[in-house]
């Protein structure tokens, strides 16, 4: 599916854009390509962009003084990504987004994205509706970690995102879930 008709698909699941709204918010997006392994964001970085994936997958990701990574996120196409905390509060990047394979992309800048939800309410509606989606599942996950064993968290992962297992290294799923790639390799072969 070709990118602008991708997000006018998303888009049209929450908010009610004319063909000429449409055609005027799209405008605000720049289509982007990365190749697998690239960097879109590095801690550190001022950023002033999120992405909207049309093909491929990204990963958000934290890494700590003892070199461990986490992942936060991954961001399948029709997936929202970017340092939300860095875009919104325009300071420096504290965790970092790449390429898990290559990628097509839509990149929005604050500034538009603030442009257009000031100019057309469905914008505003839409993207709001999308931010606080993303702090429920963020919640969600959250509280999985909080109350449910390594089990558990991993079969909901496999129930929520099911595709997202043939796409993703398992060595990233295990950091995704904050194990060792050993654990995830007990769980699925526990799981068949």
């Amino acid at each position: 599916m070709q990118a602008k008709a991708l997000l006018k698909d998303h888009v049209s699941k929450i908010a009610s854009l004319t063909d000429e709204e449409f055609d005027y918010f799209f405008s605000h997006f720049k289509p982007e390509t990365f190749k697998k392994g690239q960097s879109i964001i590095s801690e550190g970085q001022l950023v002033d962009k999120e992405y909207f994936v049309i093909d491929g997958c990204l990963k958000a990701f934290f890494v700590n003084d003892e070199v461990k990574m986490y992942i936060l996120q991954f961001a399948m196409p029709t997936w929202w990504a970017s340092d939300y905390a860095a875009l919104y509060n325009n300071t420096k990047a504290t965790i970092n987004v790449d390429c898990v394979s290559d990628a097509e992309i839509l990149s929005l800048s604050n500034s538009d994205r603030e442009k257009i939800c000031s100019e057309l309410h469905q914008a505003e509606h839409f993207f709001r509706w999308r931010t606080n989606k993303g702090y429920v599942a963020a919640q969600k996950r959250l509280l999985s970690f909080m109350n449910n064993d390594t089990k558990t968290r991993y079969e909901e992962l496999l129930a929520l995102y099911p595709a997202l297992y043939n796409t993703v290294p398992k060595h990233l799923i295990a950091a995704y879930l904050g194990v060792s790639r050993e654990t995830l390799s007990r769980l699925y072969n526990s799981s068949k």
